[in-house]
């Protein structure tokens, strides 16, 4: 329970931060481990269908803010990601699925019944493709968040940005969706504390 309660409070306490400490340097390492946890979160039937890039050289920054609405936070922060999501495939199942086959955790025939059904719900659906690499980036996003959150750093969320500019400076192949940007980095003390919440009530409903 204390280790319930640990989660529970750093998920509360969370704020988003918009001043952040330009000196501050997240090494690779520790940008890959945030990046490992994220992976973590839930795709739908493991389609795993995201990328994450760090943007985190100065000229890298500065690239990117020209296309993010001039957003003094993607630079100064120590790393800015793209988060992007995939359209979701049903043909990248085999080897997206195959390290769970191999190690015992699901059986072949399960595997062979995602993919069946993944293309029955992706396969020529472009809509249905793109809300899935939206929700995908965003659920990658948000994991994303709290990791960094627990690591006594801070972030913002940010959909600011000319998605088709983005794309083009960075490369993005034509199945990606440039969801959102997300800076992380030291937190400044002048940021604002996490601000209040509607009631549950008003939010939560009952059937």
């Amino acid at each position: 329970m204390a280790n319930a309660n640990a989660i529970i409070e750093s998920l509360v306490s969370r704020r988003t931060i918009s001043l952040y400490d330009p000196a501050f340097v997240l090494g690779d390492d520790q940008i890959r481990e945030l990046v490992r946890i994220a992976t973590t979160a839930p795709t739908s039937f493991n389609l795993q269908n995201w990328r994450f890039i760090a943007v985190r050289t100065p000229e890298a920054k500065a690239r990117l803010r020209a296309v993010g609405w001039d957003q003094p936070k993607i630079t100064d922060a120590a790393v800015t990601f793209i988060i992007c999501g995939q359209l979701a495939d049903h043909s990248v199942l085999p080897e997206r699925l195959a390290p769970a086959v191999e190690a015992g955790i699901m059986p072949a025939k399960v595997a062979t019944g995602f993919e069946d059904a993944a293309r029955g719900l992706y396969f020529e659906h472009p809509q249905r493709q793109r809300d899935e690499a939206v929700r995908t980036g965003a659920i990658g996003a948000t994991a994303l968040i709290y990791a960094a959150h627990a690591q006594g750093l801070g972030s913002s969320p940010m959909i600011g940005f000319d998605a088709d500019a983005l794309a083009r400076e960075f490369g993005l192949a034509d199945d990606e969706v440039p969801v959102m940007l997300l800076s992380v980095g030291s937190a400044l003390p002048q940021n604002w504390p996490q601000k209040p919440r509607r009631p549950v009530a008003e939010v939560l409903d009952f059937a």
